[in-house]
């Protein structure tokens, strides 16, 4: 067997703004998920996890289709993967795969995206070598939208995807979705240098521990007010609102207030991007990166009150910004941090989450990482 990997990603700035067409800068983790894969010739797919022992699944490559509803939800990834491919006419005489996933499930570091690039990036190897990383990146995402039901958008799977070592990926999603070939070309996207340690900084995530599902949550519901405030502006987009002066035009305050944070969304991440391009301190980001937070958690109503004990926590304790990253309902913040500070914003957290009665967060740096690529 050949070994191939993918990394989880978080954003330093851009949350809910990629289904919106707009703009996202994330990085991809050093936390990847593993896919061992071989072909077989008896047109089964066999799917084997390491954190699902006991759990193979063995479904045949032509009843991918008919079978989804009967085997595993975590196995409905790298199977929806299996069918994309067959249903855009690739060949596959069956595969084994076994998954090893480093990226903590449920913590909005796109694990499931992770999960659904290793294999893709496997199968384009083993039977699609013509498939361009921007095939991969539909692939991945038709896998997540069709076969598991989940509505994301493309920033999950591009980070994965395109992302370089030591530099943010600046994504330009509408770009991106326009056109098949921008990702070949990097029309769409620039990688823009992110040293931290050049400037004594680290980025600290904070995962709560409390999971988020975006088939169950208000996911598809924050997409829904994102559309109707968009029709109800007149643009195809919320990505085109240029100036928040207009959403007095929008009716209903939950609505309005949804579309504000996207177009401030937008806003914040092209000025993290012009700063960060400039090549400046990145701690000028920080202040950015907490407005973020205040955004998410007010207008779009998706944080949690662990996630806020946990920003609160990292700015008491010195950080120079703090935000809850993913999706939310749950998961992850990050703090950006002068060095010698990590371990007292740290312990600030443990502490002012106990407090509050959560469970203790795991806690680690990470940083800009490489894409998904093979390994062995």
């Amino acid at each position: 067997m050949r070994t191939w990997v993918a990394p989880g990603r978080v954003n330093i700035i851009g949350e809910h703004t990629d289904y919106n067409e707009g703009f996202v800068l994330p990085i991809a983790l050093p936390l990847v998920v593993r896919c061992a894969a071989a072909a077989r010739a008896d047109g089964q797919a066999r799917v084997v996890s390491r954190q699902r022992p006991g759990e193979p699944v063995l479904v045949a490559v032509s009843e991918l289709a008919a079978q989804r509803e009967r085997v595993p939800g975590w196995s409905r990834y790298p199977l929806g993967v299996i069918a994309g491919l067959v249903q855009g006419g690739h060949r596959i005489p069956g595969v084994d795969l076994v998954l090893d996933g480093a990226v903590p499930i449920g913590a909005g570091l796109s694990s499931s995206a992770a999960l659904s690039c290793a294999v893709a990036i496997a199968l384009r190897d083993l039977f699609a070598p013509s498939l361009t990383d921007r095939a991969l990146i539909d692939l991945a995402r038709a896998a997540e939208n069709d076969y598991v039901g989940v509505p994301t958008g493309l920033l999950d799977q591009s980070a994965s995807m395109l992302c370089t070592a030591g530099h943010a990926l600046f994504l330009d999603v509408r770009a991106l979705a326009a056109d098949p070939l921008s990702a070949a070309r990097g029309v769409a996207y620039e990688q823009i240098p992110f040293d931290l340690d050049r400037f004594g900084l680290e980025l600290l995530v904070i995962d709560t521990g409390q999971p988020h599902e975006l088939v169950h949550s208000g996911y598809a519901e924050r997409r829904a007010h994102c559309a109707r405030a968009a029709t109800e502006l007149g643009v195809a987009a919320l990505r085109d609102v240029a100036s928040t002066a207009v959403l007095d035009r929008i009716r209903d305050d939950v609505t309005r207030r949804r579309a504000r944070h996207v177009v401030t969304e937008n806003a914040r991440v092209l000025a993290v991007a012009k700063k960060l391009r400039g090549g400046a301190d990145p701690r000028e980001v920080g202040p950015i990166l907490t407005a973020g937070h205040v955004s998410l958690r007010d207008d779009f109503e998706v944080s949690t009150p662990a996630l806020d004990a946990a920003v609160a926590a990292a700015l008491t304790a010195g950080a120079y910004g703090a935000r809850m990253v993913g999706a939310g309902f749950g998961g992850s913040a990050i703090a950006l941090v002068d060095r010698e500070r990590t371990a007292a914003v740290v312990a600030a957290a443990r502490k002012h989450l106990a407090a509050a009665g959560f469970a203790d967060p795991r806690t680690f740096v990470v940083v800009p990482s490489a894409g998904a690529h093979a390994v062995g």
